[in-house]
């Protein structure tokens, strides 16, 4: 295992140590513990930086399971290290601010810390994997982890329903891609990402490509929060402030973009792929906004915000795909779109990171996220308002800050789009230019909203559980870092273009051979319509905002009924109720009935299988003689077996029952098997003493109990017996290799220096069977005697009292 491997799992192998440092350093928050990983992976990954500026990569390997052509194979490259470096970097620095934000002794920080550490662990072997069942592994691995992070609050019904949410909607789509991973391998053979990128040319044309393409996007929109699939999102934010600023920043709602983004090569020359990626990604981004305007909860802004902005990163990769129509994907001036995409990635971890945990301190100092409630905050927290102007600004598109540059390279996007004479973008490509720059007008009302409507206006004490002040300095680090980069960004870009976006973008559009791409980004691009474009924003913005209360009613004309929540809700409900009336049909408490569908079930499948293949066969070639002897005991065997249904007494039974126990034996001592006849004896014997001794404490047979004809129940009876008998003979008329028995006997004595066959067998030959055998009769005896050991001293202690 190489040192990226470890890199990889080093978070899984921390989370088992968690618990032991949280028991044994109570006085010392466990984050301090944890902060070191993220911040050793972050520097480990900033060694590669070296390597994929170059756009070269790195890739290791180790078998994990060759008979199916799985390797453990980890690639670094342009794309793969922008995503680890945001995994551990805002890692890092959420940590840090979880250990001033969870109180060590209110909240039970073990369970939260390896929470925290699997989902970083887990994303960081999505990003990393170049297989794709690795990578479905580790995807799934997210959804459960997200999970718990979000339901850690489990004593709120709010974080359980959204734990719940995410889970079945994100593990749907995590379903649906599997699918679309099969259909890639039936398609190339091999499950690496980089041979099945190589022959995306070849299956183009197969069948399979199509639905493969939509499996592997369901599995992108569920995860990414694309409409309708984006309603998980908003409820996640029952989680703490710190899962929210790490799960829906820069980690997991990016893991679709990053999948989306890693398939380009494959499925962008398809023009499905273009108008699906583009289309949900554009509706995302304006639904996302316009929803946003009309929340009171800060988490909630940033939630629907989130939603939008991971439209905008989705619509403009479906946008870069159109460059790979081109004869030469680097000459054509559409990858701007591509650029535009992994610049605004890394925008969007910047300033929303900032802003969750703004909103954290927010709520953590007022006792609030109601904006209802807030206002005139400015002067009690100066530094907290300084950090929501600029992360509120650059996700409004505003200078100097990171998020007006990427922003007006999603307008140059959208505009170029009129440009295009593929795929009828020349007729309906006009609605992506109008749809941007709608939702990029509501992003602007919500970005003054949450800025202005909490640290301005009038000042409420009377509404806030607590006496707002500024937070504690170790709770501001990691929001400061996050906005100095959202500044520094804006300022000098170029610094993050040639050593993340570039080597980024040309993992996603690969370059012809000697090729390398080189993003230049700046402010001043001269008077294009992108900058009217925005100047249209920000005065149309403006008027919207100041008269806010006067058209936010026409929220108020969506019908409810019509809501995607209702409609999960209602799909929920209809499913629970439609199970439990299943279930109640056939769980009616009854083993006879749980019996019957067994046996059905067992006949019915078995038989056909048995006819279908024609798998039946009966061969008497090779088969003793029987004798007489040997037919007047079958015959006893059936005739007591049949008696005992009859039969009006207990005791009657219990004969009949060691009657066909000890009959079997006789037929060992005629196959001249003296030790299996030994122990049939010895077993029967005890079982026939234990029901008698049992008898005494059993109730009189009433009439009701006994046992009465039933057809049904006969023919059962039957079919499972000529079933069971069919297959028998099969297996004996059909064999496929030479029978074992012939090695026992030349090897028994050379090889175990034993004479009893039988003993060597199961000591020797079959050791580790009887082991397990010894190892289970131990541990139910020693179930017995803990069991016996509480009742005595309950007891004991009952006589005390």
């Amino acid at each position: 295992m190489s040192l990226l491997h470890l890199a990889i799992i080093s978070p899984f192998l921390l989370a088992i140590l968690v618990p032991f440092a949280y028991k044994l350093f109570r006085q010392i928050h466990t984050g301090w513990f944890i902060l070191p990983l993220p911040i050793l992976l972050f520097s480990y990954f900033i060694s590669y930086l070296s390597i994929t500026s170059n756009q070269q990569s790195v890739t290791k390997s180790f078998s994990w399971i060759p008979s199916l052509g799985i390797d453990f194979t980890a690639k670094v490259d342009g794309l793969g290290l922008l995503f680890s470096l945001l995994i551990t970097g805002i890692g890092a620095l959420v940590v840090l601010y979880s250990i001033y934000y969870l109180d060590k002794n209110k909240e039970q920080l073990n369970t939260f810390y390896v929470y925290l550490l699997l989902f970083m662990g887990a994303m960081l072997g999505v990003v990393l994997s170049d297989n794709l069942l690795v990578l479905y592994t580790f995807w799934e691995f997210t959804s459960f982890s997200s999970f718990l992070l979000i339901g850690y609050w489990y004593h709120r019904e709010k974080s359980r329903y959204g734990a719940q949410k995410s889970m079945i909607i994100t593990v749907f789509g995590g379903l649906s891609m599997l699918a679309g991973i099969i259909l890639l391998y039936l398609m190339t053979g091999t499950f690496s990402i980089t041979e099945i990128i190589a022959q995306s040319n070849e299956i183009f044309t197969n069948p399979l490509f199509v639905p493969a393409l939509l499996c592997i996007l369901l599995g992108a929109f569920t995860k990414s929060a694309q409409f309708p699939f984006h309603i998980w999102l908003p409820d996640a934010m029952e989680a703490p402030t710190p899962v929210s600023a790490y799960l829906h920043s820069a980690t997991m709602v990016k893991a679709g973009i990053y999948l989306v983004a890693r398939m380009s090569p494959v499925f962008a020359e398809h023009s499905l792929w273009l108008w699906l990626v583009a289309g949900f990604g554009i509706v995302t981004l304006f639904w996302g906004s316009f929803s946003a305007v009309k929340q009171t909860d800060l988490k909630a802004i940033l939630a629907f915000s989130t939603v939008s902005q991971l439209g905008m990163i989705m619509s403009l990769l479906g946008i870069g795909a159109a460059a790979l129509h081109f004869e030469t994907v680097e000459d054509s001036y559409f990858t701007v779109a591509t650029t535009a995409a992994v610049f605004h990635l890394i925008n969007h971890a910047t300033f929303k990171g900032s802003l969750f945990m703004v909103a954290g301190i927010v709520d953590h100092e007022t006792g609030t996220r109601d904006i209802r409630k807030l206002g005139g905050l400015m002067n009690f927290m100066p530094i907290t308002f300084t950090l929501a102007i600029i992360g509120t600004f650059a996700m409004a598109g505003l200078p100097p800050f990171n998020g007006f540059l990427s922003k007006e390279m999603f307008f140059t996007g959208m505009v170029r789009v009129l440009e295009m004479d593929i795929f009828n973008l020349d007729t309906w490509g006009v609605l992506f230019p109008v749809l941007a720059w709608v939702a990029s007008v509501f992003t602007f009302i919500y970005s003054m909203v949450l800025v202005f409507k909490t640290f301005t206006g009038k000042f409420q004490p009377e509404k806030l559980e607590k006496k707002p002040h500024e937070a504690p300095l170790g709770m501001l680090i990691s929001p400061i870092v996050l906005a100095s980069l959202v500044i520094i960004i804006g300022f000098f870009p170029n610094i993050i273009s040639n050593t993340l976006i570039s080597p980024a973008q040309a993992s996603i559009m690969p370059p012809a051979e000697g090729y390398m791409y080189d993003a230049h980004i700046y402010f001043w691009h001269g008077f294009t319509p992108e900058l009217f474009m925005t100047l249209g924003v920000i005065t149309v913005g403006i008027l919207l905002f100041a008269t806010l209360p006067k058209w936010r009613k026409v929220y108020d004309m969506f019908p409810e009924k019509l809501a995607l929540n209702r409609f999960y809700d209602g799909m929920l409900e209809v499913s629970q109720r439609a199970s439990f009336n299943l279930t109640r049909l056939y769980m009616n408490g009854f083993i006879r009935t749980y019996l019957v569908y067994i046996f059905t079930f067992f006949i019915v499948a078995l038989a056909a299988t048995l006819f279908i293949k024609d798998a039946f066969k009966f061969d008497t070639s090779n088969v003793a003689p029987i004798h007489y002897a040997e037919v007047l005991l079958a015959l006893g065997i059936a005739a007591a077996s049949i008696t005992i249904l009859f039969v009006k007494s207990r005791m009657t039974s219990i004969i009949l029952l060691g009657a066909v126990g000890y009959t079997v034996s006789l037929f060992f001592v005629i196959f001249r098997a003296p030790d299996l006849a030994l122990t049939q004896l010895v077993i029967e014997t005890i079982s026939v003493s234990l029901f008698l001794l049992a008898f005494y404490h059993l109730p009189k047979l009433r009439h009701e109990e006994r046992i009465r004809f039933k057809m049904t129940n006969a023919l059962i009876s039957v079919g499972v017996g000529a079933v069971v008998t069919m297959i028998a003979l099969s297996a004996h008329s059909n064999k496929m290799f030479d029978s074992i028995a012939q090695y026992y006997v030349e090897n028994t004595y050379k090889e175990a220096a034993g004479k009893n066959m039988v003993n060597v067998i199961l000591v020797d030959f079959r050791g580790f069977d009887t082991m397990f055998e010894i190892t289970v009769l131990g541990i139910a005896a020693l179930g017995i005697f803990a069991m016996i050991k509480l009742r005595l001293e309950g007891g004991k202690k009952n006589e005390n009292k």
